[in-house]
């Protein structure tokens, strides 16, 4: 029998579009025979639903006549196995439309990237794709995931994070005390949220004002760091868990701008190091290649002793975050001094970096297979922990006292591949 793969994707983010089209190229990569594709497309009201045309990219262009073709549902573990079930329950006509054995959430952004969807598709205990809820967590929040790397040795910008609450308390102590570590140019973001969204650079104290303010309209935590003028991006990917690893070749992407957008990002904005022209989508971003049809470099043109300390650098950021299954790790060289920074982490499924692994020898069906034989293992062996017992204590402090409760341990498996 086929491993019914549930795919969940969408959600309430400003990058909902951006999950649709990551979804549609990791299915590509999907051995059909071994694995049933259950797509679960959650909306931007939080909704959820199934149905084969969810597979299709086409479909999404109307979006009222795709959810009129499909059912709308809610998960449930009924312990036995975990079920798609029809919502609202139907009086006549078939209510199971189908079980999940494994979940592979593919979003981006606030709501699901950041721990959200992870802690949901838990407490279903099966194995899950990608990084746990801490990882997931630290991953979206550029604030506290810059403390970690500081703590683990990794080198980082220097930067401010502050609450939306506190600058519109006291914005001149805000700017103040931003003015007093960092210096101009700078770099305002949203703290926890991703593919370039609210990000903008200030030159002076006016444009930091009006660009927190911007960036105040996606997040209610702002984070405020030092430009790398004579900037060269570089960014490498990995896959594994926290004790073994492996990291992609290096790729250089082209902007259009000072900061590498959004379209620059998803519909290749810019001009290439080969004089692509900028313009309308190509036919291969239409078709769902996200990422892999912006304008690069790849390999990245660096030394090889750069590409080896980037590769280095992209483990241990991994290892430090908790990370499993497959991430992006974004880095900025500063070519004036050749000092190299992590700039952010891009857990899956935010970056599934097929076309880096592609480039590396490693196809995206046998990138997906180890993904998920990952999630698989670390399942297995988390089946081995003890997180509750069998006795009811309340129960049992009624009887007068709580001896010899026996420890439920799980049983409970999916079989990693050999």
């Amino acid at each position: 029998m086929k491993i019914k793969l549930g795919v969940f994707f969408g959600g309430n983010s400003v990058e909902h579009e951006i999950s649709i089209i990551t979804m549609i190229q990791a299915m590509e990569g999907i051995n059909e025979e071994k694995y049933e594709i259950v797509p679960i497309y959650i909306s931007k009201s939080g909704r959820m639903y199934t149905g084969d045309d969810l597979l299709d990219l086409e479909q999404f262009k109307d979006m009222d006549v795709l959810l009129k073709r499909c059912y709308q549902v809610t998960i449930v573990n009924d312990g036995d196995s975990v079920k798609v079930v029809r919502f609202p329950s139907p009086i006549i006509g078939k209510k199971v439309l189908n079980t999940i054995d494994i979940a592979f959430p593919i979003v981006h952004g606030t709501n699901v990237e950041d721990g959200t969807l992870a802690g949901y598709l838990n407490m279903f205990n099966i194995p899950i794709v990608g990084p746990d809820v801490l990882a997931s967590a630290l991953g979206m929040d550029k604030i506290v995931m810059k403390k970690v790397l500081h703590e683990a040795g990794i080198p980082i910008v220097n930067y401010v994070g502050f609450y939306s609450n506190e600058y519109i308390k006291d914005e001149d102590e805000i700017i103040d005390r931003i003015e007093k570590k960092l210096r101009y140019p700078l770099i305002t973001k949203p703290a926890n949220s991703g593919s370039s969204v609210g990000i903008k650079k200030s030159k002076n104290r006016a444009e930091l004002q009006e660009n927190i303010e911007f960036a105040m309209e996606f997040s209610d935590r702002i984070i405020v760091e030092n430009a790398v003028e004579n900037l060269q991006e570089i960014n490498c990917s990995v896959i594994g868990n926290i004790t073994d690893s492996e990291a992609s070749v290096c790729e250089e992407p082209f902007f259009s701008d000072e900061i590498l957008s959004y379209s620059d990002k998803y519909l290749g904005g810019s001009k290439s190091a080969k004089g692509g022209a900028k313009g309308a989508p190509t036919k291969a971003q239409s078709h769902g290649k996200g990422m892999a049809a912006s304008d690069k470099k790849l390999p990245a043109d660096i030394p090889d002793e750069t590409r080896d300390r980037i590769q280095d650098l992209t483990k241990q950021t991994f290892k430090a975050l908790g990370c499993a299954g497959v991430a992006r790790v974004d880095f900025l060289i500063d070519k004036d001094t050749n000092e190299i920074f992590v700039n952010e982490i891009n857990t899956i499924p935010g970056a599934l970096s097929y076309y880096l692994w592609e480039a590396s020898g490693k196809t995206v069906e046998e990138e997906m297979e180890q993904i998920i034989d990952i999630a698989i293992k670390r399942h297995n062996a988390k089946e081995k922990l003890t997180f509750s017992y069998d006795e009811n204590i309340l129960a049992m402090q009624a009887k007068g006292g709580a001896k010899g409760g026996k420890m439920k341990m799980g049983t409970k498996g999916v079989k990693a591949n050999k």
